[in-house]
């Protein structure tokens, strides 16, 4: 007995130094154009989210840093919790169908949860008009986030398997299912009812879709149908103005958003707000914390409206350096998606790069008024555990990726 727990143990010794010395490895070729911009986006994010929520937090008789201790400790969190594991596992978890199908699943599960929650509770349990969280004590838990992810997984697992098969005759029959994965996913977000998180799963999986092998005059004359179909709804919603929907807390943004000043009372002062925010602070801003707009003026600007704020306070030119460094982010992991040898590998960076693009042109399309309100954040800025957790496994994963491809090529070129 003895014996066999000496041998289990050195046994396991043996194993954690051989993946401890994988890990290190791994470290050595961390791709630092992905890894610093990450960095530096979440630490302006714990600062401009205790600079944006301060004063709302001493009106009300709260510490002013409450909020940016928290998102602090959901950076600490998704980094230390989550990131890490997801970029020291093997890339082959992420590939294994058991592990895609029980996160799907799982992530299917919650937002199941929440249309149940919709119909036994109804509006008491909605915020800000959707019914989109779980109320876990010390976090609000948004499924989206997570079904963000397990989608992305998901269409590139499926995809991947599917790559070479995607000829002409043969794509419906190979798309049928990931379509209707994807559409029971999206009618469970808009029953919330949430037509931002429903429009960024959808743009997912357009994309993922299109670059993965269907050729290029389909997937063109899907883009432009679905672009007319988009304005034919949305026009003939705003000429019909329909009575079922005057009440509707989603319908009066869409109607703010086309007439913010006229119906400021109504639900456009936040996009009122927003304008006169990004005005005052011209073009180096009125410096950090001196904001007038956040205290009381514009509601939770440490939201989705924090870039409003950013822009009084830094300035356009501190937004545009915020807006800056996440395109160039995306375009990091564009890069590291373009030269992969893997479709899988391909896919998760195309889907993570279409999560952060489709929630940053929301987000700052509906601060200065070119698009309506979604309520979506900007990415790694604005105050939020479920976003921070979910977006630090996707970039975690990009940069497991990234590293393993490197590691890949050199042992190829070292072979030849």
């Amino acid at each position: 007995m003895r014996c066999w727990l000496f041998c289990f143990i050195i046994k396991q010794a043996y194993l954690f130094k051989k993946e401890t010395a994988a890990v290190r490895r791994k470290i050595h070729y961390l791709n630092y154009n992905i890894f610093i911009p990450y960095l530096l986006l979440v630490i302006m994010g714990v600062i401009l989210v205790y600079s944006a929520s301060s004063d709302i937090l001493l009106q009300n008789g709260f510490k002013p840093s409450t909020y940016g201790i928290k998102q602090a400790i959901y950076a600490a969190v998704a980094f230390f919790i989550f990131g890490i594991p997801f970029f020291a596992l093997k890339l082959e978890v992420f590939k294994n169908k058991k592990f895609v199908m029980y996160f799907l699943l799982i992530s299917l599960a919650m937002l199941a949860f929440l249309v149940g929650l919709k119909i036994v509770k109804g509006s008491s349990a909605a915020v800000n008009g959707a019914v989109g969280w779980i109320n876990l004590g010390f976090i609000n838990l948004q499924p989206l986030e997570v079904a963000k992810l397990s989608l992305v997984l998901y269409l590139a697992y499926v995809l991947d398997r599917r790559d070479g098969k995607l000829v002409k005759g043969h794509i419906w029959s190979n798309l049928v299912h990931p379509a209707l994965m994807t559409a029971i996913m999206m009618a469970l977000v808009i029953v919330e009812p949430d037509f931002g998180g429903t429009a960024i799963l959808f743009v997912i999986a357009l994309v993922m879709f299109s670059v993965s092998g269907i050729p290029t005059s389909l997937a063109i004359r899907w883009l432009i149908a679905i672009v007319i179909a988009v304005f034919a709804v949305f026009f003939l919603v705003i000429f019909w103005n329909p009575k079922f929907l005057q009440t509707s807390y989603q319908f009066q943004r869409l109607l703010s958003f086309l007439h913010p000043f006229e119906l400021e009372r109504k639900g456009g002062a936040q996009l009122v707000n927003s304008y006169y925010a990004i005005h005052n602070g011209g073009l180096f801003g009125v410096g950090l914390g001196n904001s007038m707009e956040k205290r009381g003026y514009l509601p939770e600007p440490y939201t989705d409206f924090i870039l409003s704020i950013t822009a009084e306070e830094l300035g356009v030119i501190g937004a545009i350096l915020i807006i800056g460094l996440l395109f160039y982010l995306m375009w990091n992991i564009m890069e590291v998606g373009i030269h992969a040898t893997s479709q899988f590998n391909a896919l998760v960076c195309f889907g993570v790069t279409t999560i952060i693009f489709t929630e940053s042109l929301f987000n700052i399309g509906a601060v200065v008024g070119l698009l309506p309100i979604t309520g979506v954040t900007l990415p790694f800025i604005s105050y939020g555990g479920s976003s921070m957790i979910v977006l630090t496994c996707c970039i975690a994963l990009v940069l497991n990726i990234s590293t393993n491809e490197k590691i890949k090529k050199e042992e190829d070129e070292t072979v030849a």
